[in-house]
């Protein structure tokens, strides 16, 4: 019977987990309770009516502390800079310093670069590429103090240069973003090798979340390379555990993940 061990792989850390009202996000965060860690679940959304698509932080919160874990809900608009303080400072008060952030938090818009406006551009930047920077920075003083901690990005296959001779759908924003936040990563880990602190990306694969279904990306071609959002809980939780000098500065994908480690991946409570 899947259920909380207080005693897991990450018994008495504190993670935060951005975009975790649903989809992905959430899953994390489930799995990560599972483990033993004190969790921030982080996101826009805290009433059904906050947004069009389904879960709420509130929600995320709830499944997970009537579990047996522990979790804490902490409103966030990442494009808010005093909001991704506000976050940092309520996770600090209430449980201590950060051990594990995970930047998952995304926001999407597959426009043609000729029709993109510069409201739309700017939002997608501060919230995929600003705000896990600015994040990172936070978290990274008490990190080095203890001379442990890890930072995992959650990166998509967008950021890979596309085939020029197919025709696109309006990804090249989205894929800047996620290019920027791997050369980010993998700079990061150079930058804190010596620290103790593990900086790594994941890619999930096509994740029947909430998100992928409303911009219709599971079709007939696509509906056989779908990835259980169970597998890419799993692989973040291998990234956030273990030695830093040997897991950090990778580019992972889900699937290699799982067969790199022979993962299987647990139940979600």
């Amino acid at each position: 019977m899947t259920s909380i061990n207080r005693n897991g792989l990450l018994a008495g850390q504190v993670a935060v987990v951005t975009g975790a009202s649903r989809g992905i996000g959430e899953a994390i965060a489930r799995r990560f309770a599972m483990e033993g860690a004190k969790v921030v679940v982080s996101a826009r959304t805290e009433v059904p009516d906050d947004h069009y698509l389904p879960g709420t932080i509130h929600e995320t919160v709830a499944h997970i502390n009537e579990a047996g874990g522990e979790a804490l809900a902490v409103r966030a608009d990442l494009a808010v800079e005093a909001d991704r303080r506000q976050l940092i400072k309520t996770t600090q008060d209430a449980f201590g310093c950060v051990d594990i952030l995970v930047n998952n938090a995304a926001i999407t818009y597959f426009i043609p670069v000729s029709e993109f406006s510069e409201k739309r551009f700017r939002l997608m930047m501060e919230v995929q590429v600003v705000a896990p920077f600015q994040l990172a920075q936070l978290v990274l003083p008490g990190m080095r103090e203890r001379g442990r901690g890890w930072i995992l990005n959650v990166s998509s296959g967008a950021a890979i240069h596309p085939d020029k001779t197919v025709s696109g759908r309006g990804g090249t924003v989205y894929g800047m973003c996620k290019a920027a936040l791997e050369r980010f990563t993998t700079g990061l880990a150079q930058e804190t090798y010596d620290d103790g602190i593990g900086v790594n990306v994941i890619s999930p694969g096509l994740v029947a979340t909430p998100g992928v279904i409303h911009h219709k990306l599971i079709n007939e071609q696509t509906k056989d390379m779908v990835t259980p959002v169970e597998h890419m809980a799993e692989c973040c939780l291998r990234l956030v555990h273990g030695n830093p000098q040997e897991l950090t500065g990778r580019i992972d994908h889900a699937h290699l993940v799982m067969e790199e480690f022979n993962l299987e991946a647990a139940e979600l409570i």
